[in-house]
């Protein structure tokens, strides 16, 4: 792939080309990872730029170990924020770049370029995707307003009051996922999501305009037909765009095209570059956070029984694809679960440092009584996300390991006390989380939470916790609690909940979602404060009562053992 690339620069008389890992919806998990396709990267974020003599793969700090070990012999890895291709190019305006103006955002390439260079769209189909067959597993489905908790007549309606408020003709709607939101919608077109790639308009009198592949919407079509929403081929979305009226429009910033952006540029004027619905699908209503506790109940007795069962195994007999396999198998008992929110992170040893580790045959490795297990994974279920990580000893741990345990669960526990109207921001927060590993000079590099939708993708803003997060946190909001640490070719340490906000505007708090037992073996009890410990206990007895119902007697009895 590298060598149609560079036929590519020279046909189009370029100097280099870049190549992100989005597809045309700038989903995170799309059907094919391009990275993977062009450096043999499997990482979910990144992109690549290649030149005429050198080849450049840039990943965030989660992923410069694995990039080294999978692309190194002939990429050079670069960590983002610290470079960005503008920091290699050094500002040659003379050097012409190629990127594909469907894959890429203006905001992303001002971001990485800066204009350090001569940006230049080339609509090209280096990357074929197979003709896609429609049959009944993957049409696009509506859930009802039982399970959203708001239907999407009255998402429709405040969404128009917000554009009219701030003077907007028209939305373009390009995140497949704010579309699933707004019309109460799933599909099928994500491997770990259920997400369906659609993209819409919606007008100032209030018409839903949508576009993508008609033939998935059959079992659907008089619903939408009746809520007087229209539907077209994405083929027909510059015929459409010029017959609408109005003077303006918002898009996107993060999920506009730079092709879509031209295309509504030239018949319209471009006033705000934020999709309201970021903001709104973001805050969980009452029926959604009891959906989303409800299916957490059911992921808690999966990875508790899966605890308690490799807990008491022969793990010589194990490797990281069978801990893989098993912890699934135990999440399949549930008649709710569908499939996994994310590929599951098994990460054995040396392992477990690389932050989003991938097993395979190449990589799999044995379980070892002396190494730690980090095992990070999730499910979609009727109706529900969920994320959660745990880290396992197999014997007696080094008092090294154990000071790095706690320190992470002092930091998993602050997050989890922490006063949110004090602090307001998912920036403050992460501080906490660091804290006490930046005591003896130690951190991560990672953000210490993300935002996680509706029974939607695993990773969600605008909120997070995270060094670089300012969106104000608000009751309903949902993120992830996972500080860790990571040693380089000898261990990963995390701890990962999710957690809701709760309370009111003078007193908000956040809310365990996840119970399943923390890894007791792994704690020094010496390092905690009182507060602390009885935080530990009260989440523990709090596990208990939720699901040692749904356990076997050997499993109750386990779990009852960690309250003590």
């Amino acid at each position: 792939m590298i060598n149609k690339i560079k036929k590519l620069i020279n046909l189009n008389n370029l100097d280099g080309y870049i190549v992100p890992k989005n597809d045309e919806f700038f989903t995170e998990y799309s059907k094919i990872n391009k990275l993977e396709i062009v450096a043999g990267f499997s990482g979910s974020a990144g992109f690549i730029l290649i030149l005429k003599n050198s080849n450049h793969l840039f990943v965030d700090g989660r992923y410069t170990i694995q990039a080294k070990q999978q692309s190194g012999k002939k990429f050079k890895i670069h960590e983002i924020p610290f470079r960005w291709p503008k920091d290699i190019l050094k500002k040659n305006a003379s050097l012409k770049i190629g990127f594909d103006p469907k894959l890429f955002t203006t905001e992303t390439l001002e971001k990485y370029f800066n204009n350090s260079c001569n940006l230049f769209p080339v609509s090209s189909n280096l990357f074929k995707i197979k003709v896609e067959i429609i049959n009944k597993d993957n049409l696009v489905y509506q859930i009802n307003t039982s399970i959203t908790g708001e239907s999407s007549k009255n998402k429709i309606n405040r969404l128009s009051k917000i554009l009219e408020s701030k003077k907007l003709d028209n939305l373009f709607i390009s995140s497949g996922e704010n579309v699933c939101w707004l019309l109460n919608i799933r599909g099928k077109d994500l491997p770990n999501s259920p997400i369906a790639n659609f993209q819409a308009i919606l007008t100032s009198n209030k018409q839903i305009i949508l576009f993508g592949s008609i033939k998935k919407l059959k079992n659907i079509k008089k619903e939408l037909l009746k809520n007087k929403i229209s539907f077209h081929e994405k083929d027909d979305f510059f015929k459409i765009l010029s017959s609408l009226k109005g003077k303006s429009f918002c898009i996107d910033s993060k999920t506009c095209s730079v092709f879509n952006e031209k295309l509504i540029n030239s018949k319209f004027l471009i006033k705000k570059k934020i999709d309201p619905i970021n903001g709104l699908k973001s805050v969980k209503n009452n029926t959604e956070i009891k959906n989303m506790i409800e299916a957490h109940i059911k992921d808690g007795v999966a990875v508790t029984k899966f605890l308690y069962w490799i807990k008491n195994s022969n793990i010589r007999k194990l490797d990281e694809i069978k801990v893989e396999k098993k912890l699934e198998s135990f999440r399949k008992q549930s008649k709710n679960y569908l499939f996994p929110s994310f590929n599951t992170i098994a990460g054995s040893g040396p392992n477990g440092a690389i932050i989003h580790y991938r097993s395979n045959k190449k990589s799999n490795r044995k379980l070892n009584k002396d190494d730690l297990l980090l095992v990070d994974s999730g499910g979609q279920y009727k109706w529900g996300t969920t994320d959660i990580t745990r880290t396992i000893s197999f014997s007696d741990p080094s008092k090294k390991t154990k000071e790095l345990y706690t320190r992470v669960l002092k930091g998993h526990i602050a997050v989890a006390m922490s006063k949110i109207d004090k602090l307001k921001n998912g920036n403050n927060i992460d501080k906490l989380a660091r804290k006490n590993l930046k005591s003896v000079n130690l951190d991560y590099r990672h953000g210490t939470g993300h935002g996680v939708g509706f029974f939607m993708n695993v990773h969600e803003g605008p909120q997070s916790i995270s060094k670089n997060n300012f969106i104000k946190l608000k009751k309903g909001m949902i993120v992830s609690n996972e500080p860790g640490i990571y040693l380089e070719n000898k261990l990963g340490i995390r701890i990962e909940n999710l957690v809701y906000i709760d309370g009111n505007n003078k007193n908000l708090f956040f809310k365990n979602l996840t119970f399943a037992p923390l890894e007791k073996d792994l704690i020094n009890e010496n390092m905690l404060t009182k507060i602390e410990k009885d935080y530990i206990f009260s989440y523990h007895l709090e596990t208990y009562s939720k699901i040692s119902a749904h356990l076997n007697n050997k499993e109750r009895v386990w779990l009852a053992k960690l309250i003590q």
